[in-house]
């Protein structure tokens, strides 16, 4: 019987690698967009070609009164796809960033954040908890500066130090039922996201590699590999923490 995972956010960046990494380790994908359809259905298509199935749907994050319709969707997508019930793994990726200094951070901009990388992780979790067997696994993406300070991102971090919490939380409730709950901690990398300002800046990429043991900024698929290999068969008692892949930045 195939694993299957859902991924949010899958039809770019991180989500993106992460679900071509899990179809190479023999796993089945669903994969959520918000926008760009096509992105996702391109996705897909690289999964299909690595002989796995894969299924898109439309999820916004934010938008959590849809949540329990997105629970019965992927419920018959389960039932049509794979004559399932349940996931293996469920990964919280989907995401923004906002990056301005603290005193010019709007409240409607810290309540997207929120909206989104808190209460949206939150409560999609609760809403697709019945649907991931026991056993299974868990992985919120965090982000690097929760440990390490860059400037204008306190609002981000902050949102993604409340996910870190969560998770400890979560891998203490779910742990009667064999669920390995951990988050994984992203480095610079060089993706779309905040307008692809580690990706499209050279200057950007020199400096941030210069404070990197490795000796450069990360690539979407360093951290597709790491999100695939702690979700991998083997990998159960790993429950309860905090992550990094960042190459071994700001050490």
């Amino acid at each position: 019987m195939p694993r299957i995972a859902l991924v949010t956010g899958a039809n770019r960046g991180l989500g993106r690698s992460t679900a071509l990494h899990l179809a190479e380790a023999g796993t089945d994908v669903l994969l959520t967009y918000r926008s760009h359809a096509d992105e996702a259905e391109a996705v897909a298509e690289r999964v299909r070609a690595l002989g796995r199935t894969a299924v898109t749907l439309r999820l916004d994050t934010a938008d959590t009164s849809a949540f329990p319709a997105f629970a019965t969707d992927v419920r018959d997508a389960l039932k049509r796809h794979w004559d399932r019930e349940d996931l293996d793994a469920l990964v919280n990726n989907a995401g923004h960033g906002v990056h301005k200094p603290f005193d010019r951070t709007t409240e409607e901009e810290f309540d997207g954040l929120i909206g989104v990388h808190v209460k949206g992780v939150f409560f999609l979790t609760q809403a697709l908890l019945p649907l991931l067997r026991d056993g299974g696994h868990i992985l919120n993406v965090s982000t690097g500066l929760t440990r390490f300070i860059a400037a204008e991102t306190s609002a981000y971090a902050a949102a993604k130090g409340a996910v870190e919490v969560l998770t400890r939380y979560l891998a203490k409730e779910l742990g009667p039922r064999g669920i390995a709950v951990n988050a994984l901690a992203p480095g610079a990398t060089a993706t779309d996201f905040n307008g692809g300002s580690v990706r499209d800046q050279p200057a950007a990429r020199t400096a941030l590699g210069s404070v990197t043991a490795m000796g450069r900024v990360g690539e979407p698929d360093d951290i597709g590999a790491a999100a695939a290999a702690l979700l991998a068969p083997g990998t159960a008692w790993i429950t309860g923490q905090r992550i990094e892949a960042s190459g071994g930045m700001l050490l």
